[in-house]
């Protein structure tokens, strides 16, 4: 196993990857960087509601994607909008409240 160092929103953290991987993983974690850095206020956030926020934007590209038949391959970094910050701040409160519920 090897490990590989990302930098996302300002924080670091070790990923362990097949050896020969580190490259691509290194790479994927560039991505989710440039999407957090894309949300106002994002990397000042908790690391999960931050790392959500990403991982909502690229699904939403994946979903674009296939839907219109189109490879799943990123899209280049969108203007921040402030509106679909908002958007994905109520997503991440709902899915808190949720993961509290299921807390108990």
């Amino acid at each position: 196993m090897s490990n590989v160092d990302l930098s996302i929103g300002g924080r670091t953290f070790k990923v362990a990857c097949a050896p020969g991987e580190e490259a691509h993983v290194a790479g994927l974690g560039r991505m989710i960087d440039s999407k957090v850095a894309s949300v106002p206020g994002a990397s000042g956030q908790s690391e999960g509601r931050m790392l959500l926020f990403a991982s909502l934007m690229l699904a939403d590209e994946v979903h674009e994607a296939q839907r219109n038949g189109g490879s799943a391959a990123p899209a280049q970094p969108v203007p921040a909008d402030p509106a679909l910050a908002e958007r994905l701040e109520a997503v991440a409160a709902a899915l808190e409240k949720c993961a509290s519920a299921l807390e108990g």
